[in-house]
């Protein structure tokens, strides 16, 4: 099996757009009738400059772990190609699914 390395900042990218669809695949809904809130700039919740802020990491792993057990299984990592492509280096123990702890690993590294 080939040994994919995929630079934190493509697999940042694979997940942005990977909620860029998913959002972009929704009903629109109509405009609000009060301007919206400022969007937040990351700090705290970005371990390092370049990477994703915890809050996209969690809403990734949220929209893949669609049966909601707080791990994802091969199926579900399908949902973020860049996880997918790296899913048995990505699963330290073997056990076929991906915890949580696994997941913010790989985007760590």
């Amino acid at each position: 099996m080939p040994d994919f390395k995929i630079r934190p900042a493509l697999l940042l990218a694979a997940c942005a757009l990977g909620a860029a669809l998913s959002v972009q695949a929704q009903t629109a809904n109509p405009a609000p009738s009060r301007p919206a809130a400022p969007v937040a700039t990351p700090s705290a919740g970005s371990p390092l400059p370049g990477k994703p802020p915890l809050r996209q990491a969690d809403a990734a792993f949220a929209r893949a772990d669609t049966n909601q057990d707080g791990k994802l299984s091969r199926t579900e990592a399908e949902r973020l190609p860049a996880i997918a492509l790296r899913f048995d280096q990505i699963d330290v123990n073997q056990d076929q699914f991906l915890s949580r702890e696994e997941f913010d690993n790989a985007l760590k590294s």
